[in-house]
């Protein structure tokens, strides 16, 4: 049968109206995914904007990386930086926590200033939060803008002074920070800390509805009479004077560079205080966003369907996090303050992850924001001497392999995405593949890594050789032949850990293959994973990887295999294999393109089949719908993708393979204004299979 690859364009395209009966909005849980292990939040934060205002309710632990976990009962406060489905515990800057009558005596201690909550008196929408905190009888609401937040207290119950905490020891290691009062009604400061990212640091500037009494505190000791207090245990408990409202409002703005630049991004936005109107111009900017993507079913079970889609849409759309200030300032990966010009600065880039189906959904329905975030890698490249691998803060973290801003780049630039040099981010892209780091010699010297020199090498090899692929293609779209023939050959690096006894991917120690084997196994030589996960990755030359495989029949074979073995594994226990059908792992990254594969060997039936599949059992709208780490917005961008009846397999190359679309119609709104429309005409509630695909040119692109 003939390969089942399709450009976009075989899609039906026509003009439709709006299907909405509510805004999309209304569709969107932010809870999902702060169950189990999705590691997401559910407070305030703009699209891809600078502050997640959002509840801490976890200090510590694996499923504590996001600051909040939905079995907790116990709010410690509110921190203006979070971040979203990561497996790593950081961020959570600048804590502010509203009581009424506390013992400043006690201390300032979490356990001393944390309360009780109830999810009956919490809510959440995009760009709003609100919970009441029974052990002060505060009921308080949380929303954001760009760059700027604003927090909304009603103290309803109780009696003693009105008042607030700031903790700047919250979360991770402090390396430095300050408070100042500035005068009866601002707070100034800044908080640097050490994490995951070994060196971020934080400005920022309070505004107060209501004049203001402080007590500052220094190493939990108050300082008498003190109006600013400087070290690497600073504390505050700021108390309204008494004669006030009832209502208090704190509205911040934020910065990487200065006090200053966090007063600015404050006034850019806020200059009354209005919470509602915040609250109202972001709950605009989401429906914004969403919108680009409407969809609509009419079958049973359509609306948490619809609503699965938009809450994943808006996890699509969370990081990368907005980094310059108004001012186009912030604080580059050496540390210095530099200006984006022309383009916004972003920070969070979790590429080994969100390469695969994030950026290739923005790609779709964001093209400026694409431009922005390689304009960012490439600002990344000069003050850092690589592309970034998993940068945070302005700090470059060196977590998970490979180099994968490669693929962001090439994928934009082969979809006509071009606002940004592209001579530039080749000779960076070639740099930091050749930069002498994590085996790369190795690599070049023997055409794969050798387990006894490089650990994870498998995964390692296999993820290089794509890279290498998608640097070809940029090269040969800019003409550059010797360079292309060169990143060609290393594209086919993969085959040399392939095992043709086996079939599986294998690690080779001493120039041998490792011996006992077991592709169960989780061990060292696999990036969270073990052969059977890693075994189908080589997008850029599947045809080529069937072909070692002993043809379509046996590929297919080899698929049904993994999907139908025991769901258990040996070796290491890795908390980020989750979502298992056999050894297939769908809640981590390195098995989320494999169910696409079948229809490359000319079985797209089992395509369509197996993505219904995972579609349907392991995504809802609930705080459990998501079956491992979000990600940054990777696994929900999957379902966005894949519910819509496509996917990319290979980045870097502008193929999409069909699945099965979940819905009646989708309409995406492109950025020229252009609709482009799928419809499944006919299509039954549970229908998984495809029969007939016509392109329609009555309004084409």
């Amino acid at each position: 049968m003939k390969r089942e690859i399709f450009s976009l364009l075989t899609f039906i395209i026509v003009s439709c109206t709006s299907l909405f009966g509510k805004d999309p909005v209304q569709y969107v849980n932010p809870f999902n995914g702060t169950d189990f292990h999705g590691h997401t939040f559910p407070g305030a934060v703009y699209p891809f904007g600078m502050i997640q205002l959002s509840p801490d309710t976890r200090l510590t632990g694996w499923d504590g990386c996001s600051g909040y976990h939905y079995s907790d009962t116990l709010v410690y406060g509110f921190s203006h930086t979070h971040l979203s489905g990561t497996g790593a515990s950081d961020y959570g800057d600048i804590l502010l926590m509203p009581v009424r009558g506390f013992n400043i005596k006690n201390g300032i201690k979490g356990e001393n200033y944390r309360s009780k909550f109830s999810h009956k008196r919490e809510s959440a929408s995009p760009g709003y939060y609100r919970v009441y905190l029974d052990r002060w009888g505060v009921d308080a609401e949380l929303t954001t803008g760009k760059r700027a937040a604003m927090h909304r207290y009603k103290y309803i119950s109780g009696n003693g002074e009105r008042g607030f905490i700031i903790d700047l020891t919250h979360r991770d290691i402090v390396l430095g920070s300050s408070i100042e009062i500035v005068n009866g009604n601002i707070i100034e400061g800044f908080r640097r800390s050490k994490m995951w990212a070994d060196d971020q640091i934080v400005y920022f500037h309070i505004e107060l509805s209501s004049n203001i009494e402080a007590t500052l505190l220094l190493n939990d000791a108050p300082v008498k009479g003190a109006k600013a207090v400087s070290g690497s245990n600073c504390k505050a408990y700021i108390k309204f004077k008494d004669g006030g409202s009832n209502t208090a409002i704190v509205r911040i703005g934020i910065s990487s560079v200065s006090r200053k630049n966090a007063e600015l991004n404050l006034k850019s936005e806020v200059n009354n205080w209005d919470f509602e109107s915040l609250k109202r111009s972001t709950s605009e900017a989401w429906n914004e966003f969403l919108s680009r993507i409407e969809v609509t079913s009419s079958h049973k079970g359509s609306e948490e369907l619809i609503r699965t889609f938009y809450t994943a849409l808006y996890h699509s759309a969370i990081h990368p996090s907005l980094y310059s200030d108004v001012n186009g300032e912030y604080r580059g990966m050496d540390r210095k303050v530099h200006k984006a010009d022309g383009y916004d600065q972003y920070t969070v880039f979790s590429l080994w992850d969100t390469f695969r189906a994030l950026h290739p959904l923005l790609t779709i329905i964001d093209e400026k924001r694409t431009n922005d975030f390689i304009n960012s890698f490439l600002a990344i490249y000069r003050e850092g001497g690589k592309l970034p691998i998993w940068e945070l803060s302005g700090c470059e973290t060196d977590c998970m392999i490979a180099y994968h801003s490669v693929p962001v780049i090439t994928d934009a630039f082969v979809k006509g995405i071009r606002g940004f040099d592209a001579n530039a981010a080749l000779e960076a892209m070639i740099a930091s593949s050749d930069k002498s780091e994590y085996g790369k010699e190795f690599y070049l010297k023997y055409g794969y890594l050798p387990a006894e020199m490089e650990h994870e090498s498998v995964s390692k090899t296999l993820e290089y050789s794509y890279d290498d692929f998608t640097i070809a293609m940029l090269a040969k779209e800019l003409g550059r032949r010797e360079l292309y023939n060169r990143y060609i050959t290393r594209a086919q690096y993969y085959k040399n850990l392939f095992d043709p006894t086996s079939g599986f991917m294998r690690p080779k120690i001493n120039g041998a293959w490792l011996t006992p084997f077991d592709p169960r196994e989780v061990n060292n030589h696999f990036t969270e994973a073990n052969s059977w996960q890693y075994s189908f990755f080589a997008p850029q030359d599947v045809n080529g990887h069937i072909k070692l495989l002993g043809g379509d029949e046996k590929y297919c074979a080899k698929l049904d295999e993994l999907f139908s073995e025991s769901a258990s594994t040996t070796g290491r226990t890795q908390v980020d294999i989750t979502g298992l059908i056999g050894q297939y792992a769908h809640g981590n990254e390195p098995s989320q393109h494999i169910a696409y594969l079948y229809s490359y060997a000319g079985k797209p039936w089992k395509t369509q089949e197996m993505v219904n599949k995972i579609a349907s059992t392991l995504y809802s709208s609930a705080p459990d719908g998501i079956c491992g780490n979000d990600d940054c917005g990777q696994t929900s961008a999957w379902f966005v993708m894949s519910s819509m009846g496509f996917y990319q397999v290979c980045p870097g190359r502008a193929d999409y393979i069909l699945g099965s679309p979940m819905f009646d119609k989708v309409i995406i709104t492109l950025e020229n204004g252009k609709k482009f429309t799928i419809l499944s005409k006919g299509i039954k509630s549970g229908e998984r299979y495809l029969y007939s695909i016509r392109n329609s040119k009555r309004d084409p692109l």
